[in-house]
């Protein structure tokens, strides 16, 4: 049996801050979701000036890397390469780079979701918040 770590509020509180101090030192407007390593949503904010549709992107872009364990960048690299069926896999909806997981001795304990700029800036703030708990 393994023991596996799991966020705690103060790691997503942590998490939340950071990812917010980046957007607010770049200028963007977004909206930031962290979930748990099940994909259920732990913390979500929309930063004023984020897109509506960012409310709903966030989170699926979280939850899609957190039930991947992986980043979401790699299901959309699948379909820009021509796997279109890809398109029809069963409750994944945040299939585009954002969403960046949170692994911890090689588990995913969670992951964050951005939403409302440029998809590789999306990915920067999620890793500026991930690297806040030392990840």
């Amino acid at each position: 049996m393994k023991t596996q770590s799991v966020l705690e509020l103060s790691d997503v509180k942590a998490i939340a801050a950071a990812a917010e101090a980046e957007a607010q030192r770049n200028n963007w407007a977004v909206s930031i979701a962290i979930v748990d390593a099940g994909g259920h949503l732990l913390h979500f904010q929309r930063l004023d000036g984020a897109p509506a549709i960012s409310s709903q992107i966030a989170p699926a872009k979280a939850h899609t890397s957190a039930m991947g364990r992986r980043e979401s960048k790699g299901y959309e690299d699948v379909i820009n390469g021509g796997r279109y069926s890809f398109l029809s896999a069963p409750g994944i909806s945040g299939m585009l780079e954002g969403g960046v997981p949170i692994m911890k001795d090689g588990a995913c304990i969670g992951a964050v979701g951005v939403s409302g700029v440029k998809s590789n800036e999306d990915a920067q703030i999620a890793k500026a918040g991930i690297a806040a708990i030392g990840l």
